[in-house]
């Protein structure tokens, strides 16, 4: 075999190796998949005597890097309080901290039952992230995992800008 044709053989096979090296590359940067179920109790501390005045339930669920988030509030009798839902993409998960960085794009709220007070907490993540998508078409919001418990599905996660700390189950 030829000099010449031994450099085809070569360039063939490199080529080869970097189309693999590739492809292992895309399937192995593919998003992580995750859902969150938590929960929270709100306080209202303007409120003389009242421990907690409503609770929170927070879903979230990432499925191949779009991310959803959705907010309902409850009053302690279980009535509907409002609902902040939020769309958007995953762009960032560092491992070692255990924290998510998320982009919302889109959000819409749904009041709750008619005459009911809207927590506190609800008005101001309304706000925040109203003004934020207002200005520059998207919200960050980051999600970081203080605390985990593998065998028991559990974790302590805090979500910003909201200043929520909330018990999650971990759903596989």
């Amino acid at each position: 075999m030829t000099r010449k044709g031994l450099w085809v053989i070569n360039i063939v096979v490199l080529v080869c190796l970097l189309g693999c090296m590739a492809a292992i590359y895309q399937l192995s940067a593919k998003p992580n998949n995750f859902m969150l179920s938590c929960s929270s109790e709100l306080f209202n501390h303007g409120v003389a005597g009242v421990d907690s005045d409503h609770y929170l339930l927070v879903d979230l669920v990432s499925k191949d890097g779009l991310a959803q988030i959705n907010y309902r509030y409850y009053d302690l009798e279980g009535h509907s309080a409002g609902t902040i839902a939020m769309t958007g993409h995953v762009d960032s998960v560092d491992i070692e901290r255990q924290m998510f960085a998320v982009s919302v794009t889109t959000k819409n709220e749904y009041a709750g039952i008619k005459d009911q007070k809207t927590p506190e907490h609800y008005e101001y993540l309304s706000y925040i992230s109203g003004l934020n998508l207002n200005k520059s078409g998207m919200h960050s919001l980051s999600v970081q995992v203080l605390e985990r418990d593998e065998t028991k599905d559990y974790a302590v996660v805090l979500f910003q800008p909201s200043n929520t700390v909330c018990g999650c189950r971990l759903v596989h």
